[in-house]
């Protein structure tokens, strides 16, 4: 106890309550499991033994705890996150007026506006995160409490690797609700004989409605973001434990959850509408309830739980394209028939749905573990 005071004495003294330092303990990689070894039940309780222990000077009063920033988000960042949709908007307008040759120049053009597009909304809006939040890490590297220059540059390069893989996971994903259905479509039947033409009616089949629904949804996503970012500002300025804080939280980010998929379900059924395509209800929401916890646990610098999901949903997809064609190999006829079970199962939407289905569910059982802890959301400069 001797040791764990020393490491974390900083902290001790500038906290004006034991929840202070439960949430820096946290955000050191302080859990439960570690407070059971000083034989206490939990962080919050090894906190308030940390804080009775520190020496407080009687002759002059505490100071009032200064309240959290509460989250702020300007106006045009909100309208940055409507540019990828109404770029995707004017992308399928252009391909549906473009007539021969035209469509593919309109198709790379509008492809890589609405890529830009949606870097910038990620990069300049709430999808962007909570200002100053830092993610919990644990204390292996460090050097009393504080991490050695080799420790923040390994972990700056792993971080850097593994956000880079979910990109690419990402954009697979994104390009399977948009080509994928079509494509395994095409290679259960013999295909592809030709090239997407970008119409539902061509020989390989787009689904562009799931996929502008998911691009105009960008906006709610940012807009639930920041719902939650509030609520943990009203929780941590509220909660006076770290399990009152949880317990608050919980309701909290399942209500943000089923806020962005009813939203994405409306933009699904407009889209469908508007452009006479079936709605794709099971595939566009799948896949939204799999990014968007992984946004926010990104945004956390939680990263390696999102990549791992976003990655094992896009191999499951390569997979469903690859066995039907390695089958087409004399003696491997076997490798096709799982695929082409599910498909008569459930049709083309079964290989997305189940793979993004199952990858959320995951990642939102680690979300409901990570973004209900006080250290998620701990704001910079709070006390370590």
């Amino acid at each position: 106890m001797k040791a764990l005071l020393h490491r974390h004495r900083e902290l001790c003294e500038r906290a004006v309550d034991p929840l202070e330092i439960a949430v820096g303990l946290e955000a050191h990689g302080v859990t439960d499991r570690t407070a059971a070894r000083y034989r206490h039940r939990d962080v919050f309780s090894l906190a308030e033994e940390l804080h009775a222990r520190v020496p407080h000077n009687t002759e002059r009063p505490s100071p009032e705890p200064r309240p959290l920033p509460v989250p702020r988000v300007r106006a045009g960042r909100l309208l940055l996150t409507l540019v990828p949709g109404a770029l995707g908007a004017a992308t399928v307008t252009g391909l549906r007026l473009a007539q021969g040759t035209p469509r593919l120049p309109v198709a790379l053009g509008g492809l890589l506006a609405v890529a830009l597009a949606t870097r910038a909304a990620l990069r300049h809006s709430p999808l962007a995160g909570p200002p100053g939040t830092r993610a919990g890490r644990t204390v292996s590297g460090t050097r009393a409490g504080r991490p050695t220059p080799g420790a923040r540059a390994g972990r700056t390069t792993i971080g850097t690797r593994v956000g880079a893989l979910g990109t690419l996971c990402t954009l697979w994903l994104l390009g399977y609700a948009l080509l994928g259905d079509g494509l395994l479509h095409a290679v259960l039947t013999g295909g592809p004989d030709a090239p997407p033409t970008g119409i539902p009616e061509g020989p390989w089949p787009t689904a562009t409605a799931p996929a502008l629904a998911l691009l105009l949804a960008c906006a709610p996503a940012a807009w639930c973001a920041h719902l939650l970012a509030a609520a943990a500002h009203r929780g941590l300025t509220d909660s006076r434990t770290l399990r009152q804080f949880t317990a608050a939280m919980t309701p909290r980010l399942l209500g943000t959850y089923a806020l962005f998929l009813a939203a994405l379900a409306a933009l699904a059924a407009l889209c469908g509408t508007a452009l006479h395509q079936p709605a794709a209800y099971p595939q566009a929401l799948t896949l939204g309830a799999l990014l968007l916890p992984a946004r926010l646990l990104t945004v956390r610098h939680h990263r390696r739980a999102p990549a791992r999901a976003l990655g094992a949903a896009a191999l499951v997809e390569a997979l469903a394209l690859a066995l039907p064609t390695a089958g087409r190999l004399p003696g491997c006829a076997f490798l096709a028939a799982p695929v082409q079970t599910l498909v008569d199962a459930g049709g083309e939407a079964a290989v997305p749905v189940l793979a993004c289905g199952i990858a959320a569910l995951a990642l939102l059982r680690h979300a409901g573990r990570t973004l209900t802890r006080a250290s998620a959301h701990a704001p910079a400069g709070a006390p370590e």
